[in-house]
This record gives structure tokens, C-alpha cells and sequence, in this order.
């Protein structure tokens, strides 16, 4: 064999790697990055169990798990199997308030877990942190990170999703947890992958996505790529709401009955150019009506916690300032948290509800509305809507979650001219529902040993020609 002939060969051997590498990166399912997880002596339910230990082999994971199906708890395990495999140290970000109850929890299960508040004070092991003071860390310092309300990621441009994914891009573990991935909007899912270091944003568009007409921001899943797509998403992401999504049984994830009731009040307020009252369509008329309903609103919730439910504990969300401060001013035994109170007295007035000596809490779905454990109560007061229904959902799902012994009644109070608000959470609540019903069907085989991902699996391809370099492109001079 002369030496051009040893050469070529040798070229084509290194482009056929080359080919089958680039093959291997384009396929629709993410490989695993982790290692075998050790048997799990904690007392979790077997459907967690089995999440955790697909998590672990995975490496890099997303949990979208339901309110109330323990996704704290495979955090913490998830974050000790990963420390006793490197020794390294990991950082737990959520929250505030969930990070003191996070805190809590692992001391209930037995856990090791410590609060801090900088990186100085950080140590090998799971450390936990606020979102808030995520400035304060180094995350090059990190082997893993657990990012728990990962919902936090949807903001495209946001300036906590951008820190998050930039500050953890080298971390070898990771870990994201919520129970709102993605309500009406696939670039959260986006986000997540592109945190977990799975597939940047524009490639994902570029795989799965079309253009929505002419405007550029709107994209829509291409017809013949949804199986590939939700395939792709079900390969690095568990989505369940109740564990028989998965194939368990739901002995003890019963939810209690729910009963929302709606109070329309009237609104003084009249659009300018308009004889009569009509509903409000655009932001600033949605305001508007918002503001000139706030005394009939406030009026109304006043009414339920004084004389109707008297005896009750209750939860009033009320989504700004005035309305809180007004609201808690006339209702008997609440307590009001707002934006500026500090830390020391949030955790005090949760603990004093919690604990039953304060009947009433007045606050916003901003401060307590996000994965806190709430079930001790089951009345709840919406004194006005925003258009999150992520918002909406996740402060309802405070009470209304496995776990709850009572039937839940929430009370939504809206202005005649805002019912398109709350027509417009109805429509995302659907949007939901579809999305679930979608990756059900590619997430119910997961176990301990056999789920989409948890090992390397990838898109088989069978190539029925060889490759063949011309001469010319191989021959040195």
C-alpha cells in the first residue's frame, strides 16, 4: 500500500467519525451524562423513587411534577446521591419562602442541608439559597445545581433567567424542578433545555419550529415534528400530574373536591368614548377597571372572612399594594405580608398562620404563592385576577394539593368589566391540559430501570452506503 492509498484511508476512517459524531448530536433524544444511582433508603414513594434514580443516571433533568407529589424530597435525595458520587458542593436556588420550608424538610426526612446566604459560607454538601441573593455566589464553585420553581426560566430576556443559565454552564449535574413548565408557551421549555445544557434555544426553534405567519416572535410546532419533538422533551423531562401518569397507583394522591365560586361586582368605571359600561380589552382598560372595582372587591372579601367563614382560616391573595393594605385594614385576625416587609417577619407571619394564631393571611402570589405547603387551609379568597394563570395555579395549588383532608373553595371576585381575564386563564388552563395529554403518552413507561433517556439512548441509524473520499481531497502535496 503506497502512501497516498494510507493516507486516504486513514482521512476516511477520521471523517467517518466525524460524520457519525455529527449524526449522534442531531438525534431526537438527549443521552444520559450520569452514573448508577445507590439504593435509596428514605422513605419515598416508589413512583419517586424511580424518578429520582432516572434523574441521576440522566445527570442533567427536568422534574414537572404536580403540587403536592414531592418533588422537595427527590430534590434533597437527588442532591445527596450526587454529593456522596463526587464530593463536591451544590446549591439548592428557590424561592425565599421555599427555601426556609426546604430547610425544614430536610431536617423532617433526615437530610444534610444548610441555609446560606453567600458563597463564603457555602460547604461540600447541598446548600440552600434564594433567588434574591444568587448575585452573591460563584457558580464555577459548583458540581451540581438544583434549581427548584424552575418556572422562573420562561422570561426569554429575563434578567434571573439569563443569570441562571449563564452562572451554571459548567456545572457538571443539574437538576430543574416545577410544576408550571410551560403553560401557553414552548420557549420555557426552551429555557430549560438550554439551562440543563441540552440544546440551545435557536437550535430547538430551528429543529421543531416554523414561523407563525410573518411575525418572527411567534413559532408553532412544525405538523410532522410533534411525535419527535415531545419524544425529544420526554428524553430529559419527567411531566406527571398524578401518578398514574406513569403507571402507579394513586392510593393517598386523591385531590379533594374543589369548588370555585365567582363573584362578579359592579364596576363605576366607563370607557372613554362610551355611553355604557361594555368590558375591558386592552391592559390600560383592564387597569383601569381594576382600580375603580377596588372598594366593591374589597367589600365583598371583607364580607367572606368577617361573617361567612368567620371561623375559618383563609389565605386572601390580592395582587397589589393598595388592595392588601385596604383589605387587611377591615378583616378581623389577618395579618398582612407585602413586598417590604423583611424576611424575619415573613417567616414569623407564615409560622403564626400556619400554626393557626393568625386566621388571616393577607398577601400577594409573588411572596407565598410559589411551592409553599399550604394544606392546613382550605378557603381562599382571589380579591382580582391578573392574566398568569401560572400565578393563578400555583396559588391555588397551595391548598388544593394532595395531602389537603378538606374540600377547597376558592372565591374569585372580578369586576363585570374583567371577565375577559379570567375567560383568558380559562383558555391557558386548556392549553395545559393539552400539553399534559400530549406527553403522557410518551412518559408512562418510566421505572427504575426503563424510562426514555436513563440511559443512552438514541435514534437508531442504519447507513446502506459507505462513505467514499475522492483521492484528491486526501492526497498531501
Amino acid at each position: 500500500m503506497n502512501e497516498n492509498q494510507t493516507t486516504a484511508n486513514s482521512s476516511n476512517e477520521t471523517f467517518q467519525e466525524q460524520y457519525t459524531t455529527f449524526l449522534k448530536s442531531k438525534a431526537f433524544v438527549s443521552p444520559a451524562t450520569g452514573f448508577e444511582p445507590r439504593k435509596i433508603t428514605k422513605p419515598l414513594f416508589q413512583f419517586q423513587k424511580d424518578i429520582v434514580d432516572w434523574a441521576v443516571r440522566r445527570g442533567r433533568a427536568a422534574l414537572f411534577e404536580g403540587c403536592g407529589l414531592g418533588k422537595t424530597i427527590q430534590e434533597l435525595e437527588w442532591g445527596t446521591q450526587i454529593f456522596e458520587h463526587t464530593k463536591g458542593m451544590g446549591l439548592l436556588v428557590a424561592p425565599l419562602s421555599v427555601s426556609i420550608q426546604i430547610k425544614s424538610e430536610s431536617i423532617k426526612f433526615g437530610y444534610t442541608a444548610r441555609l446560606v446566604s453567600c458563597q463564603e459560607e457555602c460547604k461540600p454538601g447541598i446548600n440552600i439559597t434564594n433567588f434574591e441573593k444568587l448575585h452573591k455566589f460563584d457558580g464555577s464553585k459548583f458540581t451540581f445545581v438544583i434549581i427548584d420553581e424552575s418556572s422562573i426560566l420562561k422570561s426569554f430576556n429575563g434578567e434571573t433567567r439569563t443569570l441562571i443559565i449563564d452562572m451554571f454552564s459548567g456545572c457538571a449535574f443539574k437538576l430543574a424542578a416545577t410544576a408550571t413548565p410551560a403553560p401557553n408557551d414552548y420557549m420555557e421549555l426552551a429555557n430549560h433545555a438550554e439551562f440543563l445544557g441540552i440544546m440551545r434555544r435557536p437550535e430547538m426553534l430551528a429543529t421543531f419550529f416554523v414561523h407563525d405567519g410573518g411575525e418572527t416572535s411567534k413559532w408553532r410546532l412544525k405538523g410532522h415534528a410533534r411525535h419527535d419533538f415531545w419524544r425529544w422533551i420526554c428524553s430529559w423531562a419527567v411531566n406527571i400530574r398524578k401518578p398514574s401518569d406513569l403507571g402507579y397507583k394513586d392510593d393517598g394522591f386523591d385531590l379533594p373536591p374543589l369548588d370555585i365560586k365567582e363573584i362578579i361586582v359592579d364596576s363605576e368605571n366607563k370607557l372613554d368614548g362610551y355611553l355604557f359600561e361594555l368590558p375591558a380589552s386592552s391592559m390600560d382598560e383592564r387597569r383601569k377597571a381594576r382600580k375603580a372595582s377596588t372598594g366593591a372587591r374589597i367589600l365583598e372579601a371583607v364580607e367572606l372572612c368577617n361573617v361567612l367563614h368567620r371561623e375559618d382560616q383563609i389565605m386572601v391573595w390580592c395582587d397589589l399594594n393598595y388592595e392588601s393594605e385596604i383589605a387587611s385594614k377591615w378583616i378581623d385576625g389577618c395579618v398582612e405580608v407585602s413586598g417590604h416587609h423583611d424576611d424575619d417577619y415573613r417567616a414569623d407571619a407564615l409560622s403564626g398562620f400556619i400554626a393557626g394564631h393568625n386566621r388571616v393571611m393577607v398577601s400577594k402570589p409573588s411572596i407565598f404563592g410559589f411551592g409553599m405547603n399550604l394544606q392546613h387551609c382550605h378557603i381562599v379568597i382571589y380579591c382580582g385576577l391578573s392574566d398568569s394563570w401560572e400565578r393563578f395555579y400555583q396559588s391555588l395549588r397551595r391548598f388544593w394539593r394532595f395531602g389537603q383532608r378538606e374540600p377547597v373553595t376558592a372565591y374569585l371576585i372580578i369586576s363585570n368589566q374583567e371577565q375577559a381575564v379570567l375567560q383568558n386563564i380559562k383558555r391557558k388552563e386548556r392549553d395545559v391540559d393539552l400539553m399534559m395529554a400530549e406527553t403522557a403518552r410518551f412518559m408512562s413507561d418510566i421505572s427504575s430501570k426503563k424510562i426514555h433517556g436513563a440511559v443512552q439512548e438514541t435514534d437508531k441509524y442504519i447507513p446502506k452506503e459507505s462513505i467514499k473520499i475522492p483521492l484528491w481531497l486526501t492526497t498531501q502535496k
